[in-house]
Parts: structure tokens; sequence; C-alpha cells
């Protein structure tokens, strides 16, 4: 048989200009995804509720003698504000399920969840402390700043609160997933495992400068949180309860976490340690210093309506050393990982390996 027949009697390696290539799988995400993103959703509900009503005119929740009944333009922009990052939390819920959350670059998604973790993580550990504490005859307060003037019905934090705790878990689920499957590779092994790089070298010294600046709210929170009054002004010496030396145990708790994160990292001390448990120390730890002191900074901004009531001198340093900490611990620690995700990168930019369009 001739080169040309035999090339014509077996059948060709190229497909025909008429057949079509196979369909590409569609994007679809598990049970667990699909529920974790509606809880998200659905949490906000009641809070971004209660708010509309109040921009509206509305007292519901509200009691006679209230300072929000007397907050002006000021309550305004703030409802509005906060409206606004409870949309964000709806923003999130969608980017870590939908496609294009996978081309999203990764600061403009682990800045917001950075941000987020550090406001919703001490309402989900301290306020199921300051209920046990209540159960077990705690003198907890129903006003929100311990005492006084009711600020608010009890029941409002209680719907508010239980929907920032399921919106913190049902992120938290979300984005695990998606830096599991995004970054994972990034915190395999051990932390003996840490290659010395010229990061190094900078996280050493950060982590030591961290530690000290943190000495400071640490000391204070834990002061605090032990019933000393110093630094504290005459309204919240006045009107402390079990709740707020709960909330300041939790504060100083969180300190220790990241200080002890980003330290573990900087020297490699427990070396058998998976990788993780100091990136989630310092994650963790780092966004409540950080994000929670930026938050009462700003109510410090802002100012109560008495003087008794408004932030001490101290009490502010103290908010502006714990954005000072947290920054110094996430940046170096953020670099640290850009350095390992480059490291482990191509030639092309990208990561060897396939990702699967079913997701947990």
């Amino acid at each position: 048989m001739t080169t040309t027949n035999r090339a014509l009697a077996e059948p060709s390696a190229v497909p025909s200009p008429t057949e079509h290539p196979p369909p590409t799988a569609a994007y679809r995400i598990g049970r667990v995804r699909t529920v974790a993103r509606v809880l998200a959703v659905a949490a906000c509900v009641p809070y971004t509720g209660l708010k509309f009503a109040w921009m509206a005119g509305s007292r519901v929740g509200i009691p006679d003698g209230s300072p929000l009944l007397d907050g002006g333009v000021v309550l305004a922009v703030g409802n509005a504000a906060t409206v606004l990052m409870v949309g964000c939390v709806v923003v999130l819920a969608l980017l870590l399920t939908r496609p294009w959350g996978l081309r999203v670059p990764a600061w403009l998604l682990v800045v917001p969840m950075w941000v987020a973790s550090g406001l919703l993580l001490p309402i989900m550990t301290a306020y199921p402390l300051q209920m046990a504490v209540r159960l077990l005859g705690g003198s907890g307060g129903g006003s929100g700043d311990g005492g006084g003037d009711p600020f608010l019905e009890p029941w409002v934090f209680g719907v508010v609160y239980g929907g920032f705790i399921v919106q913190g878990i049902a992120l938290g689920t979300l984005f695990a997933l998606y830096a599991e499957e995004r970054w994972g590779h990034l915190w395999q092994g051990r932390l003996r495992e840490l290659p010395a790089t010229p990061a190094s070298a900078v996280l050493r010294v950060t982590a030591v400068a961290a530690a000290l600046v943190a000495l400071a709210p640490g000391v204070a929170h834990l002061l605090w949180a032990a019933g000393s009054t110093a630094g504290l002004d005459e309204g919240r010496v006045a009107e402390r309860t079990s709740d707020f030396h709960v909330l300041e145990a939790v504060n100083a708790l969180f300190v220790a976490a990241a200080v002890a994160g980003v330290l573990l990292l900087a020297f490699r001390r427990g070396g058998r340690l998976p990788l993780w448990v100091p990136l989630v120390l310092v994650w963790a730890g780092s966004a409540q210093v950080a994000c929670w002191g930026g938050w009462l900074s700003l109510a410090a901004l802002v100012g109560a309506g008495d003087v008794a009531d408004r932030p001490t001198t101290a009490m502010v340093l103290i908010y502006a050393g714990q954005m000072l900490v947290g920054t110094l611990i996430a940046l170096p620690v953020a670099h640290l990982l850009a350095e390992r995700a480059a490291a482990a990168s191509t030639p092309s930019g990208t990561r060897s390996g396939t990702r699967s369009d079913t997701r947990a």
C-alpha cells in the first residue's frame, strides 16, 4: 500500500472541522458553600433593617433617654456607613463563591476579609462568653455601655450580635475553603521547614518591635479585665459590669495571640508545629488588635455626649498602639507569604497544577 493510500486508510489524528470540542464543565459549588453563602447574606437582614428604620426616623429598639435620640447628622452618617459595611459582607460572600472571584487580585480580597475578621472576631468570642458569665451570676448590662442611660433595648443586642456571629462563621467558612483552594500550598509543611530569606530578617526585627509595643495595650487590657481603673474615663469606671471585664480579657487574649504567632514565625520556635497554626494566630490576632483598635479610635474621635464618657488620653493611646501592633505584625507576614508564593510559581508566574471546577 502506498503512503498516500495508507494515510487515507488510517483515521486522522486531526479532528474534523465539523467536530466540536468537549464542553467545559460548569462552575459549581458544593452544598457547604451554598449554605454558608445563604447564611452570610441572610444574617445581614436584621441589622440592615434596623439601620434603615432608624435612618427613616423609627425608634424601634431605642428606649427613652437613649443618647441615640440626640445623634443628629453624626448618627445618620454612622448608620449609612455601617450599612455600607454590611453590604461589603454580601459582596465578599458572592466573591468567595462565584467564578469571577477566582480572578480577583489577592490584596483586593485579603484586606477586606482581614478587616471583617478584626471587627467580627471580638463579637464572636466575647458575646457568647458574656452570656455565659451572666448565666453564672455576672452583672452584665443591656445598655451596651455598661449602665447609666439606656442605649438600646436588650433584645437589639441579641438580634444584632447574633447576626454578626452567623456572618463571621459563614464568611470564615467560605474564606477558609477559598484560601485552601487558591493559596493552600503557602502554609503546607511545618514551621521548621520555612527557608531563610531576606524577608526573614525583616520579620524578626518587626516581630520584636511589635512585641515591645504590644506590652502597653496588652497589659492595659489585662489590668482592666482584672478590675483596675487606671486610665479609664469616669463614665466607664462607674458603669463597668461583667461584660466589660470579659471584653477586656478577650482583647488581651488577642494581643497575646498576635504576638505569639509572629514570634513563632520569626524565630522558628516549636519547629514541629504545623505552619498554619502561627499563621492563624497572626491573622486573627493582628486583625482584631488593629481593626478593633481603629474602630475604638474612630469612636473616640466622634466623641461622647458627656465629658465624663469621653475616652481619656491613655485610652486613645492604647487604641493607637493596637493599630500599630496589628500593622507591624500583619505587613511582614503578608510579605513572607508573597515571597513564598513567588518562589512556588512557575516561570510563567502561575502555580503549577490545575484547579477543579467543582468546589466544596
